[in-house]
């Protein structure tokens, strides 16, 4: 027999998308939705699906997913975001996993990413391995305000199947979210005392570039693919640039 499984999210005016997020979770034994402020219809969906809903200020994606986990009934949690969704193929892979004898403490995922209207299924976009699943008694989300990650104290294994990540945001409001990423990103790298230079102002953009768009064929995704690609890119200088302007008011 399989350990109960505790869906556990965090949501905050997340009613476009949370609907379809929900229906795929039903094979999971509870759904916790833990919202900080939703003006929309987000609350009244979860209620609809049967999710217990927790209402709390913001604390910052780290200490707000980790906080979610804590709400769990179950230690066994799968936390996703409210524009995610679980496909068939990676719900059987889950069951499967926790049906199993296994001394793995937690499970990556393939997340799929829609971007300017395409699944993107190279370079930075896929798969864009993610730790989800997890036993939360030898697993924890890191604090960090931004790229915030599971630590995991045991073996991790990979599931089959996609986690597909489809997000609504305009453009706009991705390239606004690029910039306050690498704000946080190079204050987080400045107070751990680390600095920058020309060097790495030019070669970390273009050796990314590198990376993804030809090493890992970021070009068959065409010109969405390019595009994100390079947004990445830009918001790696961008990085570098706000790390040396702290420093030199240092």
């Amino acid at each position: 027999m399989k350990p109960p499984l505790s869906a556990v999210l965090i949501t905050q005016d997340a009613g476009a998308s949370l609907d379809a997020v929900l229906t795929a979770l039903t094979f999971c034994d509870e759904i916790i939705i833990v919202d900080s402020g939703s003006g929309d219809d987000t609350l009244a969906i979860a209620a609809r699906h049967g999710a217990r809903i927790v209402e709390t200020h913001w604390r910052g994606f780290g200490a707000q997913k980790q906080f979610a986990v804590e709400q769990a009934r179950h230690d066994w949690v799968l936390c996703v975001d409210a524009d995610e969704i679980v496909t068939d193929e990676l719900r059987a892979s889950i069951l499967a996993a926790l049906a199993a004898p296994t001394d793995k403490a937690g499970w990556r995922m393939a997340r799929c990413n829609r971007f300017l209207g395409r699944w993107l299924r190279h370079g930075e976009g896929y798969p864009d391995w993610c730790l989800r699943l997890f036993d939360r008694r030898r697993a924890y989300w890191s604090l960090d305000a931004v790229h915030e990650k599971v630590i995991c104290a045991g073996p991790i294994g990979r599931l089959q199947g996609d986690l597909l990540h489809d997000s609504a945001e305009t453009l706009e409001r991705y390239l606004a979210k690029q910039n306050r990423y690498s704000t946080l990103a190079a204050e987080r790298a400045h107070a751990a005392g680390r600095r920058t230079n020309a060097f790495a102002l030019l070669l970390s953009p273009l050796l990314r570039f590198v990376k993804f768009y030809f090493l890992r064929l970021g070009l068959l995704d065409g010109l969405p693919g390019f595009v994100h690609i390079a947004i990445g890119c830009g918001a790696s200088f961008a990085k570098h640039a706000k790390l040396y302007a702290l420093q030199q008011k240092d």
